[in-house]
């Protein structure tokens, strides 16, 4: 049995010593600002933004910054996926390319996830300890996105931003 044992995590341990020879990708890593970031198109403070580059931009900006242990596979496969789906769910680096609902919509999603305490996700919070919000920040947050939303309600009709239910 210590034998098979033995067999099993020497061919892990080759597996795994094979697969940092497995090209590593980044999602647009550090790449530069884009236009269409939420700063340049809506007034974010640089409290806000401090909070938002510190605690969300790593899944939801195109300035994710990696951490030493991203050079490893599969570790590289899994942040990289979970970079990509953050983004898709909501990339502050193209927020102006969205339509004026749908930003009004993020806005409302964002306030929900802090409330809830979904976001920063924990597993991320567990080793960046600098991302977890307190509750001053979490009411920052909240605030600013509220005040936006109300910025949107003053220029379009309140029904053109909310989605019609079915």
């Amino acid at each position: 049995m210590k034998k098979i044992l033995k067999k099993i995590f020497l061919l892990i341990g080759i597996l795994l010593l094979l697969l940092q020879f497995y090209p590593r990708s980044y999602s647009n890593r550090n790449a530069p600002t884009s236009n269409f970031s939420i700063e340049k198109y809506h007034h974010v403070s640089d409290s806000v933004m401090s909070i938002l580059v510190t605690s969300c931009y790593d899944c939801h900006s195109n300035q994710s910054t990696y951490p030493w242990y991203a050079a490893i596979q599969p570790v590289n496969w899994w942040l990289n996926n979970h970079i990509e789906e953050g983004k898709e769910e909501l990339n502050f680096s193209l927020f102006g390319q969205y339509a004026i609902r749908r930003q009004y919509h993020k806005l409302k999603e964002i306030k929900e996830q802090i409330q809830e305490n979904e976001m920063p996700l924990t597993s991320y919070t567990l080793i960046h300890r600098k991302a977890q919000l307190s509750a001053q920040q979490k009411i920052c947050i909240q605030n600013w996105a509220t005040s936006l939303q109300d910025s949107f309600e003053s220029v379009y009709p309140v029904d053109s931003l909310k989605r019609k239910r079915k």
